[in-house]
């Protein structure tokens, strides 16, 4: 562009500004001053909409003790198949993605973002790494060989129920009893009532004054009734699942009731 151009290009601009400015102060105060009103409260509206989209959480935390069966879960999720998942995790396993069951679907389908937290109890501190980020969390536990753990299972999910984070955000839980192919795996309902019995024996062995309930800040359940999934303060949803044979339609139901397409 040439120097004549340009120079003609400013003199538009200039008496485009003007006849603006003109038009301006033509308007009365009032139309004015609510048109800026107007326009500003769109404005933030815009961006609070903005702000709200991007802070929803795609996170789903799989958590339990160790043998559940949550890496196969994961790559169930992920890939179809349980591949790479005969092994105890030692640290997380972390990835985003369309869900393997949704991606023939038309259409955008937001990822989700799964993290596999290692249930050996020296390694659980991860878990509160990832919490404060998780619109669900799944608490995986072995139908097959949970009597001989149920007290151990009690105590983790216990733990995970009382923590501030969880509370205060209300974060859902899935308590999924996984390996229910096999033929001697106890059924869910049984399952949740026995998790029940137990921590029920924990929070009343438990004073207010102690050092969980220092730490976390909350108590679980009403005093003077037997504790249930019901009295917690976030949703607490029990499920069955087979990593083994990919049979996990209640756990995607569960993710994708959080996280939304």
């Amino acid at each position: 562009m040439d120097k004549e151009k340009i120079e003609h290009l400013k003199i538009q601009m200039q008496q485009w500004l003007y006849e603006v400015e003109e038009y301006v102060h033509q308007i009365p105060p009032t139309q004015l001053y609510a048109a800026i009103g107007v326009v500003l409260f769109t404005v933030i509206l815009f961006l609070i909409i903005r702000l709200f989209k991007r802070t929803t959480s795609n996170t789903i935390l799989l958590t339990g003790l160790s043998g559940s069966g949550k890496t196969f879960l994961f790559y169930q999720l992920r890939d179809g198949s349980a591949h790479q998942g005969t092994v105890t995790s030692m640290e997380p396993n972390e990835d985003s993605f369309i869900l393997h069951s949704e991606r023939d679907k038309k259409g955008k389908t937001r990822p989700v973002h799964i993290v596999d937290v290692p249930g050996h109890s020296r390694l659980r501190l991860k878990l509160d790494e990832f919490l404060p980020q998780a619109a669900g969390i799944v608490f995986v536990v072995d139908s097959v060989e949970f009597l001989p753990n149920s007290r151990a299972a009690a105590e983790y999910l216990y733990e995970i129920l009382t923590k501030a984070t969880v509370v205060k955000k209300k974060i859902p839980v899935l308590l999924l009893c996984n390996k229910v192919d096999k033929i001697t795996a106890h059924t869910k309902e049984f399952i949740r009532k026995q998790l029940e019995k137990e921590i029920d024996k924990l929070r009343t062995s438990r004073t207010a004054v102690s050092e969980a309930d220092i730490s976390n800040e909350v108590t679980l359940g009403v005093p003077g009734e037997p504790f249930g999934f019901s009295q917690c303060y976030n949703k607490v949803i029990v499920a069955e699942a087979s990593g083994l044979t990919g049979e996990i339609s209640q756990l995607e139901q569960f993710i994708r009731e959080n996280v939304k397409p």
